[in-house]
């Protein structure tokens, strides 16, 4: 049964370029991880800062594993964390 993650983020429209650029570079590096399975950044149109990514990876364990990762710590963690407004976060598992 495969993990499913949902989250969208908000940050201030100055921010926006920042944190595009460190989405895209997730984007490049995720799928090289064992467990990942799907990486989707999207911007949300019309609203500007607004984000919503779709993770899937082969269970919770490889999720976990994601988040222990350097690029994970460095991109979301030491860049787009810090300029996040609002941040939600959907755990799913496939039917």
């Amino acid at each position: 049964m495969a993990f499913a993650v949902v989250a969208q983020y908000q940050c201030a429209p100055a921010d926006a370029d920042t944190v595009r650029d460190a989405l895209r570079k997730m984007r490049e590096l995720v799928p090289s991880e064992p467990a990942n399975l799907a990486y989707e950044a999207h911007e949300v149109v019309d609203q500007p800062g607004a984000f919503v990514l779709y993770e899937r990876y082969t269970d919770r364990a490889g999720f976990e594993a994601h988040k222990e990762t350097g690029h994970f710590a460095e991109l979301i963690r030491g860049t787009v964390f810090p300029l996040l407004k609002e941040r939600s976060v959907t755990f799913t598992e496939t039917l």
